[in-house]
């Protein structure tokens, strides 16, 4: 399996929109890694992890094939995760050989999310977008393109179902962990017996520790030993640091330093990890 980082910051991106602090204003003078827009991963290049408002930047800038992506992961409802306006582009009149229908899971929050984008389309063109959204459940099992996925419950937005996902193909699998604190003890007890070979962590806070919502490197620390000490991961197993704020006052460099004292991977617009 392989991962790419699409985007790789928290919601106000790195420099943020609107933001003149001194982290913000050097990210933009050295540029690089240090410029960073918001969530978004591809597994395999078929799966695809939320739907942020950067989404036709990646696009153009990595390559990504949109036409024949199949099958959208969403995380949450929050508008740098997922930007379902995009999506109403996804209909005749908008596009041509749209190569069928985009399957999207998620929770209850982004339905109804959609939902009212979608009534909203339809006032200006009767064309339907050619998606199918399945409402998904923490804990259950579901499939989609022969990959097996399992959605955990994040300590994020308490007003909605936040997910994680676990992943698996080919015998390798996959713990996809933004946006969320510490993890809630239902999911700790849910993943023990499972081997992950790839851990992506929340570490938008970098050098500050939270206790919810959202993690800094001390929490993703605590997060690898109790996985470590629980059997899910060993020597081999990659851990990648992601979702960073300008808040958390680390640019890319010093980020990757901190991170590899701990076996951490700082991921980056655009990385790939193959695992």
């Amino acid at each position: 399996m392989k991962i790419q980082y699409l985007g790789t910051a928290a919601a106000e991106g790195w420099p943020g929109i609107f933001c003149r602090c001194d982290v913000c204003k050097k990210a933009l003078r050295l540029g690089g890694k240090n410029i960073r827009t918001r969530s978004q991963a591809v597994i395999d290049d078929k799966i695809l992890v939320d739907l942020p408002q950067d989404t036709y930047s990646h696009m153009l800038t990595y390559g990504l094939d949109m036409p024949n992506i199949r099958t959208l992961f969403v995380t949450h409802s929050h508008q740098d995760h997922w930007y379902p306006e995009e999506l109403m582009m996804r209909r005749e009149g908008f596009a041509v050989d749209m190569n069928g229908v985009l399957d999207i899971y998620g929770n209850d929050a982004a339905f109804h999310y959609l939902d009212r984008v979608e009534a909203e389309a339809l006032e200006y063109s009767p064309n339907k977008a050619q998606i199918r959204y399945h409402q998904i459940r923490e804990f259950q099992e579901y499939t989609a393109q022969g990959y097996r996925f399992i959605p955990l419950k994040a300590a994020h937005n308490p007003r909605e179902n936040c997910f994680l996902y676990l992943i698996q193909k080919d015998g390798k699998t996959l713990f996809y962990g933004n946006d969320t604190g510490y993890l809630p003890e239902e999911t700790w007890d849910f993943i023990q017996g499972y081997h992950f070979d790839l851990v992506s962590m929340d570490c938008t806070m970098q050098k500050t520790r939270l206790e919810t919502n959202h993690m800094g490197l001390s929490n993703n620390v605590d997060v690898a030993k109790r996985l470590r000490d629980m059997g899910c991961a060993n020597d081999c197993t990659k851990f990648v640091v992601t979702h960073f704020s300008h808040n958390g006052g680390w640019l890319h460099e010093e980020m990757e330093e901190r991170a590899k004292e701990h076996g951490f991977i700082t991921a980056y617009d655009g990385m790939t990890v193959e695992f």
